[in-house]
């Protein structure tokens, strides 16, 4: 199953008309996304909870890491640059944390509310290598823009 961006982004946004709540947001879209292609094995965001420091939000899958420094992983490189991180092995990822051994490949994008402000981070991963594309991180990117446009 391979997922359709459009019919999903427009799922998501009638799932989430309204709504300004991040982390009713950041529920709804987890399941949404992870229900939608096999290649979505762990997913899920990272919320920034103090100055360089994420801990684990709501999510789909397994168990994830608890506590992520901006300083580690790839979801801290994602944090701390505030750029899309498409990684085609997770092995050759300088520090990258593995919260599951199972994990080949990985995407995070950066979640802002309608300020700019970051609140976290959306993890993907995949126990497939070379699962995800610049495609896939731009619809993406796109569906978190519409539905965090208005959190609180």
């Amino acid at each position: 199953m391979t997922v359709d961006y459009s019919d999903l982004r427009k799922s998501i946004a009638a799932l989430t008309e309204g709504e300004t709540d991040a982390v009713a947001l950041m529920a709804t879209v987890a399941c949404e996304v992870h229900h939608a292609d096999d290649r979505f094995h762990w997913t899920g965001f990272y919320r920034v909870t103090a100055p360089e420091l994420l801990k684990i939000g709501p999510y789909q899958g397994g168990h994830g890491c608890l506590v992520i420094p901006f300083a580690r992983g790839v979801c801290g490189a994602c944090a701390r640059t505030g750029e899309a991180q498409i990684v085609a092995d997770v092995d050759a990822f300088p520090g990258h944390i593995a919260c599951a051994s199972s994990t080949r490949s990985e995407l995070v994008l950066p979640v802002r509310d309608g300020a700019g402000r970051l609140l976290g981070v959306f993890d993907l991963d995949s126990d497939f290598p070379d699962a995800f594309t610049q495609g896939d991180a731009d619809a993406l990117q796109a569906i978190l823009d519409d539905a965090f446009g208005n959190a609180v």
